[in-house]
């Protein structure tokens, strides 16, 4: 990359952080679209964050954040105005210094994962749906599958009392039909979603039972791994539609990019998304 005085400085907030791969998508795709910007990862403890929000965004070539694990929620009491998903969900990934000064953030998971249904060819609307893990992805895509007409949305969560917190929240935000599951039984549901992080290893359980699915009835596993995961190789085994979760960031670009104002990138991508594809492909 060519980085020079006048290049737009964006940083990705991390605790860890090495595991992104965001730096070297939207590098790569400012270098080969010409667009004068760099995002740089930046692994910031969570006692720090705040002083570092504070100063970096205080930089007039430092144009914004992308935030992930462990600061999606803690940036939220930092923000002068924050989008309407972002505010149910108690979490924002983005955040943009306005022209007047102002700290503005928006929450992009939950879009993502909508138009990965829709680029898969799931409907939601009139459909049953359960959501298997509440935390900060499970909050963003309850958020948005509140907005979409979804005959129910329950939600389950091995936390205690997580899951019934987080449907509180969105049913009061969108007054969706957004309930809380006794269990993780997906039998009866049209669109089962794993939002957990069972899967990463392979010695991990199954968050739900796969022999319990309905036939006709589909799965998405949120998970970003490089291999299939053990839930996507036991629904392939039984002839039950199921999807990775590569297509939710896939869809997530060209909102990062019109957010951050780059808006011609985001159009292009948004209409042929094949070169974001084959860079997330997994190798």
């Amino acid at each position: 990359m060519n980085i020079t005085g006048s290049t737009r400085v964006f940083f990705i907030l991390g605790d860890p952080i090495a595991q992104v791969r965001a730096p070297e998508l939207y590098n790569h795709l400012f270098t080969r679209h010409g667009v004068d910007a760099v995002l740089v990862p930046v692994q910031v403890p969570p006692p720090a964050l705040e002083g570092f929000v504070r100063g970096a965004m205080s930089a007039r070539n430092i144009d914004g954040l992308w935030l992930t694990i462990p600061h999606k929620a803690a940036l939220l009491g930092m923000l002068d105005r924050c989008d309407a998903l972002g505010r149910a969900a108690g979490a924002v990934n983005a955040a943009r210094r306005n022209a007047d000064g102002t700290l503005e953030g928006a929450l992009f998971d939950g879009t993502g994962f909508a138009k990965a249904l829709d680029h898969f060819g799931i409907p939601v609307a009139g459909r049953r749906v359960l959501l298997v893990g509440a935390g900060g992805a499970g909050m963003a895509i309850a958020a948005s599958l509140a907005t979409r007409g979804v005959a129910e949305l329950a939600l389950f969560d091995a936390g205690p009392g997580r899951a019934h917190s987080v449907a509180q929240r969105v049913r009061a935000a969108f007054a969706a039909p957004v309930t809380t599951a006794e269990s993780n039984d997906p039998s009866g549901y049209d669109l089962i979603i794993n939002a957990t992080p069972l899967g990463l290893k392979d010695s991990d359980p199954l968050p739900f039972d796969v022999n319990r699915i309905d036939a006709n009835a589909a799965v998405i596993d949120i998970l970003m791994t490089r291999q299939a995961t053990t839930l996507l190789k036991a629904c392939a085994a039984r002839g039950i539609t199921a999807h990775p979760g590569y297509e939710m960031l896939v869809q997530q670009i060209p909102e990062y990019l019109s957010f951050f104002g780059f808006d011609s990138l985001a159009q292009e991508l948004q209409a042929d998304s094949s070169e974001v594809r084959a860079l997330l492909q997994p190798r």
